[in-house]
Order: structure tokens, then C-alpha cells, then sequence
């Protein structure tokens, strides 16, 4: 684990491998623990590097009022910090509005995209009731007292999580900060980037699981619809976390778009 200091942050990161890089940009209530499969699976022909959001994992708590453009500023200072840019960024869940909050803000940092099972934010692709009741969701979860707090999503599985990553999920739901993820979940019902995803100006692979029930794949054709320049694969029998479901596949796919799409090559 290696830590950089930015705007008054300290933000934890983790680097595997040699070669182009590739930053990963985890979900919420999670942290840099949940791509492992993708640090060991990527390394031998990419730069991965994987953080720990602020208000995540061993990175700083977050300032108050922090918003996505924190985030997306927070990670290119991380990109720029270790000299990665422009570099393929991928995001999973909530990570992927982030990804795309980078985008907008500072393009010449992204090579491509990689958006997993993500959202162009919750008001940006779903229906209003849905949001309303995630909403309503998330303040049932965060007015539970601490012992009971339980930061687990429905629908993050096909079905019941593979047995191997029990435990990293059980130490990784642990260590969620409640504000952090009320802070998250805020923002995420609030907002729209729908009017970016036409303006994408870089390769975009598309990765989604094919039973996934929190961003399904009417989400997936949205992005494909608005993104002038996407791949899409669906990983068969996945659900939301398609990249720990099935990591091979995903591995797979992230390998095949890297090697096609080299960061600095003129698309």
C-alpha cells in the first residue's frame, strides 16, 4: 500500500505490474480490496492501480461537502501524482460515475474507459421511483445504530457471493464509514451525466453482467446508445459485481479492449 497527499488528503493506492496503466475506481461501500482479482490478473501486461476513494479503506475521511468533483479531482491528482495519464480508467458501480466525472473534468487524462456495471448517476439512468426508493433504502440503512448498520446492497450477486470472497467482503463491508456512503448515495440520487456521454471522444468498453438487477442491461444499452465509440460485453450469468463474479471474463475483456486501444495511439 502506497499513499499519496493531495489537497489535504491523504489517499491509499495499490500498484501491481508494468506496462500501460490502468486505474481502477471501486464501487461504493467498498474500498481498493475488491479488485484483487484484477491487480493479479492484469499485472503482467498492465500498470494497475487500484485506490482507495476518499472516505474509503486507509485513505483521509472525507471534508465536508464534498462532492463528485472532489472525487474526480481527488483521482486526477492520483493519475497526474504517479504520472499515469493518459491511462484507461475503469469504474465499477459507483465508481464508474466517478470515471466519468473525471472525463468531464479533465479529458486528457483518460485514454478510454472502462464503465462495469455503473450508472451515468442514479437520476441519469434510472426511473424516478426506483431512485426514490433507493433513496428511501439507503436512510433505513444509515438510521440503524452501529452494532446493526449494515452496508450490504440487494442484487450485488447473481446469486449467493462465491464462497472464496466471503471474507474479503465481510472485511471490506466492515471498514464502510456511514458518511462516506450517505455522502455517495447523495450524490448518486442527484445526479445526471447523461448529457456527457455523447461528447465521449474515447473508446469506451462497456462491461455488464447479464442478471444484473441494480444497473441492468437497459442501463448498459443507454451508454451504448449515447457513446459514439463503445464495446459492449455482457458476462453471462453475473450479476452488479460481474468483475468479482466472474473475474476471468472480465479480465478477459478489459486485457482484449487495453491491448486494441493503446493509451497515445490515435483512434
Amino acid at each position: 500500500m502506497e499513499f499519496i497527499e493531495t489537497g489535504g488528503l491523504r489517499i491509499a493506492y495499490e500498484r501491481a505490474g508494468e506496462g500501460p496503466p490502468l486505474v481502477l475506481v471501486h464501487g461504493a461501500a467498498e474500498d481498493g480490496r475488491v479488485w484483487q482479482l484484477q491487480l493479479a490478473g492484469l499485472a503482467e501486461e498492465l500498470t494497475v492501480v487500484a485506490w482507495d476513494e476518499p472516505g474509503a479503506g486507509r485513505s483521509s475521511d472525507l471534508p465536508e461537502g464534498f462532492g463528485l468533483a472532489g472525487y474526480a479531482d481527488a483521482l486526477a491528482a492520483l493519475v497526474e501524482a504517479l504520472d499515469l495519464g493518459p491511462a484507461h480508467v475503469a469504474g465499477v458501480s459507483w465508481g464508474g460515475t466517478v470515471a466519468l466525472e473525471l472525463y468531464r473534468r479533465r479529458p486528457e487524462l483518460v485514454a478510454t474507459l472502462i464503465m462495469i456495471d455503473t450508472y451515468a448517476g442514479w437520476k441519469g439512468s434510472l426511473p424516478a421511483d426506483e431512485v426514490r426508493a433507493r433513496v428511501a433504502g439507503a436512510r433505513e440503512m444509515l438510521a440503524a445504530p452501529r452494532a446493526e448498520f449494515d452496508p450490504t446492497f440487494p442484487g450485488l450477486f447473481a446469486g449467493d457471493p462465491p464462497p472464496e470472497l466471503v471474507p474479503l467482503l465481510a472485511a471490506v463491508s466492515a471498514d464502510v464509514r456511514p458518511a462516506t456512503l450517505a455522502q455517495q448515495l447523495g450524490i448518486m440520487a442527484e445526479t445526471d451525466l447523461n448529457e456527457l456521454l455523447p461528447r465521449i471522444a474515447v473508446p469506451t468498453l462497456l462491461v455488464w453482467g447479464s442478471l444484473d438487477a441494480r444497473s441492468p442491461l437497459t442501463v448498459a444499452g443507454q451508454f451504448e446508445d449515447a457513446i459514439p465509440d463503445t464495446t459492449l460485453v455482457v458476462i453471462e450469468g453475473a450479476g452488479h459485481l460481474s468483475h468479482l463474479e466472474h473475474p476471468d471474463q472480465v479480465n478477459d475483456a478489459v486485457r482484449e479492449f487495453c491491448r486494441t486501444h493503446p493509451p497515445g495511439a490515435k483512434q
